[in-house]
């Protein structure tokens, strides 16, 4: 996968403030429109992950993985949200992060960013509200993979 430099591409471009105020490392403020307007899942993220492992089934593996855990993995981070277990909600939300922009998931590793910033933040509030639409877009981006990847793919 390729990274962008802080501040510009989509961030950049669909970025302004949550109701919090919450910024980027960059200073960019972020917010949940600007994630809203990436896609749930890019495809093409999947076909270059496809492409980095010769086409060995291994990406259709871990997409079918990544669905299979979203119950376990957004269980985790919700608790560890509510409890105000900071180091838990980090290693969660990282995680989150991480996996979900390696299958494409775009939205929700946006929304899993500004929720990490967040839980760096010490805002717990704004994280419980933020919960709610990790939740939603959670479930939609797995949802969407079933649909057209790993269904397809079968």
């Amino acid at each position: 996968m390729h990274s962008q430099d802080p501040g510009s591409g989509s961030e950049a471009a669909a970025a302004d403030s949550l109701p919090s105020g919450v910024a980027s490392a960059a200073g960019t403020p972020l917010s949940q429109e600007a994630a809203g307007l990436l896609p749930l899942v890019d495809a093409a993220v999947l076909e270059e992950l496809e492409d980095e492992l010769a086409g060995s089934g291994l990406a259709q593996r871990f997409a079918r993985d990544y669905a299979a855990m979203w119950d376990q993995r957004y269980a985790r981070l919700a608790a560890a949200v509510a409890s105000q277990d900071r180091a838990s909600a980090l290693d969660a939300v990282i995680s989150l992060k991480i996996t979900s922009a390696m299958v494409g998931g775009l939205r929700l590793a946006k929304l899993a960013e500004l929720l990490e910033a967040v839980i760096r933040m010490g805002d717990f509030g704004q994280g419980q509200v933020l919960m709610a639409r990790v939740a939603e877009d959670g479930g939609q981006t797995v949802s969407e993979l079933q649909a057209n990847y790993i269904l397809e793919n079968d």
